[in-house]
């Protein structure tokens, strides 16, 4: 599989399977702040805002390639930072370009797209179809920091399990996921359909109309960010609470 300099793929040799025959894919939308070369002048004097959480999400790639080496699964992560485009909202939608280059002319917005935005998602739904063909199950886990405060209010979690109601396989699986985690956690708020809806415009929602409920679990992971700001043996225990309570949520 072709994967461009903007864009990380890290690939394990086998993936994790859950006892139905199920195998794991973590993917990262906003694992980096990178402004390819060309692009550079769009963010004359706004260098600020691709170091904070405009840019990407903060801790979220240390923790993305961490996770993929622990429980080896394979890892899709992209680079370049939201500001350019928005690999996971839909096409069309607002916010797909921000205000550095939603004034750009259609031809070269059109550019950005087919440059970073379609192969990430073409290389993920690849490989899906990939594991889906070998395995019959995907667990699709998507991996995002979210801000501790926003808009004057504070975030009342310390970990965002997202996911659609509707589909009765997800329910279930975040159910459990939470019990996990709030056995093993000191103290952590976990919540469900926070701080987002778990079915809002996105590329897991757009995933779950791709493929079947039976065969295509879609999730998002949302962690806070106060947590990788804050560094050091708190964060290190976040991350390993996370991994654990997975292991014991797909039966391992």
């Amino acid at each position: 599989m072709f994967i461009a300099s903007w864009l990380t793929a890290c690939c394990a040799e086998s993936c994790i399977m859950v006892k139905n025959g199920c195998a794991l894919l973590l993917s990262c939308e906003h694992g980096g702040n990178l402004v390819p070369e060309p692009w550079h002048s769009l963010f004359n004097g706004h260098e600020e805002l691709l170091t904070s959480h405009l840019g990407y999400d903060i801790g979220i790639a240390g923790f993305a390639r961490w996770l993929a080496n622990q429980l080896h699964a394979p890892l899709h992560l992209a680079e370049v930072t939201r500001l350019l485009v928005e690999v996971n909202r839909s096409p069309g939608h607002p916010r797909l370009f921000s205000e550095f280059s939603r004034s750009l002319d259609r031809q070269t917005r059109e550019r950005l797209l087919q440059l970073y935005y379609y192969p990430y998602r073409q290389a993920v739904v690849r490989h899906i179809e990939q594991l889906m063909a070998d395995h019959g199950r995907v667990c699709h886990l998507s991996l995002h920091t979210f801000t501790p405060v926003l808009n004057g209010e504070v975030r009342n979690a310390d970990i965002g399990l997202l996911y659609d109601p509707q589909r009765p396989a997800e329910k279930s699986f975040c159910l459990l996921w939470q019990d996990n985690l709030t056995r093993l956690a000191e103290g952590w708020k976990v919540r469900r359909n926070y701080p987002y809806r778990g079915t809002m415009d996105g590329f897991v929602t757009l995933l779950r109309r791709r493929f079947p409920a039976e065969r295509y679990l879609g999730f998002e992971l949302e962690l806070n960010q106060r947590w990788p700001l804050q560094g050091g043996k708190s964060w290190q225990q976040m991350q390993c609470l996370v991994r654990d309570s997975l292991q014991q949520t797909l039966g391992r």
